[in-house]
């Protein structure tokens, strides 16, 4: 499973490109209905041994964060703009993947000069300029004209007891355990969609919602984990190590309450451990499916990541287990609630 995670992660994809990704999924999929809608999304029917009362799907996404080049200066260097949202500090510093194969440098004035209050703060990801090796404008354009995008270029690794780290871990998790369930044996027919651009506002996951007209669905995740040194109580939001993550509100939505609760009881029923987010932050494609289609009951399961949307997500096996487990158990649970 780690080697297949690596591989998934290892492709690059940010919103608005995601083609390499979906094409990786469909070639390792074995479903009865596929399709692509015109935004990219990747909508799967899986036929089951039966035909549940709800119409179920599960929602992952497919695209990761990512940068956009928008200017190139005339001795070569590009400026660029996040796409979704990136901290400054994880840029600074860093090795780009550009579309075309290429590499480049993240860099910003030299330290020694900078003025006193330049060196408080990280300048804006705007002021920054990607080094490309390039020694002219024209030379830049041919690697990397405007509107191309760029990865960050990070290793993926095992170390600790059972940890992992590599980029785009959010949401290719999500995905890798959708393509499990779909090449299983299912128990109920189920509908699974690897949505495009969650990063830049869950607009793919509206569209597909309104394609399925799904009765409910669950949101297959990786969400923010503080638990590390300096942080206590409500703030770490959750932990690696303590199970799957199940929400009941965060910044785009309210979760079902019915479906909150049915998550639990299954993960204890089973000996699945799980866990809640103990602050309200962040969304994920819940805030624009549950909306749609006259409205769909959504419940979220996330796997907890620390260093979300930096080059160096981490996670623990064990949770992603568990949210494996849970989403393959839920899908019986509520075919027919």
């Amino acid at each position: 499973m780690i080697e297949r995670l690596r591989e998934i992660c290892l492709i690059n994809g940010t919103s608005g490109d995601e083609a390499r990704v979906r094409e990786y999924i469909k070639s390792r999929i074995n479903a009865d209905e596929v399709t692509v809608d015109d935004l990219g999304n990747l909508i799967v029917f899986k036929k089951g041994r039966k035909t549940p009362k709800n119409k179920i799907m599960f929602a992952a996404h497919m695209d990761e964060v990512g940068f956009m080049i928008t200017d190139i200066t005339p001795d070569g260097f590009l400026h660029f703009d996040a796409v979704g949202g990136i901290n400054p500090s994880v840029v600074i510093g860093r090795t780009l993947r550009l579309e075309s194969g290429g590499y480049g440098v993240v860099g910003t004035k030299a330290f020694h000069q900078q003025s006193a209050d330049e060196r408080k703060e990280f300048p804006e990801i705007g002021d920054l300029l990607l080094d490309i090796g390039a020694s002219s404008k024209e030379e830049a354009e041919k690697l990397a004209p405007l509107g191309s995008t760029a990865y960050f270029c990070s290793d993926f690794f095992e170390f600790g007891d059972g940890y992992v780290k590599g980029k785009a871990i959010d949401d290719r998790a999500g995905c890798l355990i959708m393509m499990d369930m779909i090449n299983s044996d299912l128990e109920y027919d189920a509908w699974f969609v690897f949505t495009t651009q969650e990063e830049v506002g869950t607009r793919g996951a509206k569209a597909a919602a309104f394609t399925v007209y799904p009765d409910i669905a669950f949101v297959l995740e990786t969400t923010t984990a503080c638990d590390i040194a300096g942080v206590s109580g409500a703030k770490k939001v959750c932990e690696l190590g303590k199970g799957a993550v199940i929400s009941y509100m965060d910044r785009g939505t309210v979760y079902d309450r019915g479906l909150y609760s049915l998550a639990f009881e299954t993960a204890k029923n089973a000996g699945i451990p799980v866990q809640t987010k103990t602050l309200v932050a962040g969304g994920n494609d819940s805030g624009a499916i549950h909306v749609s289609a006259g409205g769909v009951r959504t419940c979220a399961v996330s796997v907890p990541c620390r260093y979300l949307h930096s080059p160096s997500c981490v996670i623990k096996m064990s949770d992603f287990h568990a949210v494996k487990s849970l989403a393959e158990k839920l899908l019986t649970a509520s075919a027919e609630i």
